[in-house]
């Protein structure tokens, strides 16, 4: 009997999901572990990449501005005002990576908690909260973003503020129908039973049950963050000069467009696609390794 009562108490119902078999089908998604790696790599690129290739991203050199791919020793050539091409990519893939991933990381926590709390009281709490996420929902995102940005002068702070707190709507939602599903199993009431407070029932047993749901909807989150960063930049409300982003470089090089510079709009836009679909290729891996784990359970 205390057995059981332990193994409810925890959570465990029945044996750990076998996770070696979740792993493996994870690795078989031939996409998803090419995502990963594309996304290690472009990690390596940008914070580990400066200190091997060393270029001048604060000063302007107006003398060698436009130069073509491989002119005095410019892998990628040089934009309007002298930055080097590929040394802007790399300090552009910090902004766009870390706002990516911290907003991401945000709007996933407060999305969870609140999904959480919503999903378990239930009743007119539950209403009002829905109420509120539906309200957000309206309201674009990149509106708000705009509007943010045209009131504060943007930053990567204010940048990474503003998107987890217009992109914790969908994990709030998908959290609050785990947690209704969830607050009726066995180990909940039973620990509800032996006089559990509420605050324990949600911070042992209905968050950590939603694990597999918030690790792949941050995957997500982090591709959609990423793009939503180079949206406002291509429409020149991104970070302040001499700081910069891929969408910000992206926008900057349209405009030279029709005078064949193309390393301008290509190398940026590559590597926005590119990140972008390795977050969304995880997390389809991450999908199915969760629901093998679920099915296991």
């Amino acid at each position: 009997m205390t057995a059981t009562m332990t193994g409810l108490e925890t959570g465990h119902q029945a044996p750990p999901p076998r996770g070696g078999r979740a792993f493996r089908r994870f690795a078989r998604n031939r996409l998803a572990v090419a995502g990963l790696v594309v996304v290690g790599l472009l990690l390596l690129f940008s914070f580990v990449g400066p200190l091997v290739y060393q270029t001048e991203q604060v000063h302007t050199d107006l003398a060698n501005a436009n130069l073509r791919p491989g002119t005095d020793g410019h892998l990628l050539g040089t934009d309007d005002v002298g930055y080097d091409v590929l040394g802007r990519l790399m300090v552009g893939g910090q902004t766009s990576l870390i706002i990516g991933l911290a907003a991401g990381l945000l709007a996933t926590v407060i999305g969870t908690a609140w999904g959480a709390v919503a999903g378990y009281v239930g009743g007119r709490l539950d209403a009002v909260m829905m109420r509120v996420v539906d309200a957000g929902i309206a309201i674009p995102a990149l509106f708000l973003l705009l509007v943010a940005s045209a009131i504060y002068s943007p930053s990567v702070p204010m940048m990474i503020v503003v998107l987890g707190l217009v992109s914790w709507l969908v994990p709030a939602r998908l959290v609050r129908a785990e947690a209704m599903s969830l607050k009726s199993r066995d180990y909940v009431l039973t620990l509800r039973a032996i006089g559990g407070s509420h605050r324990r029932a949600i911070v042992r047993h209905i968050v950590p049950n939603t694990v597999g749901t918030m690790m792949v909807n941050a995957t997500f989150q982090v591709a959609d963050a990423i793009l939503l960063v180079a949206y406002v930049s291509f429409l020149g409300m991104g970070v302040q000069a001499p700081a910069t982003d891929w969408g910000a470089m992206l926008s900057k090089g349209v405009t030279y467009a029709y005078s064949g510079a193309w390393w301008l709009i290509v190398p940026a836009g590559l590597l926005i696609v590119l990140v972008v679909a390795s977050f969304n290729f995880i997390g389809d891996g991450l999908r199915d390794m969760f629901e093998v784990r679920g099915k296991n359970r």
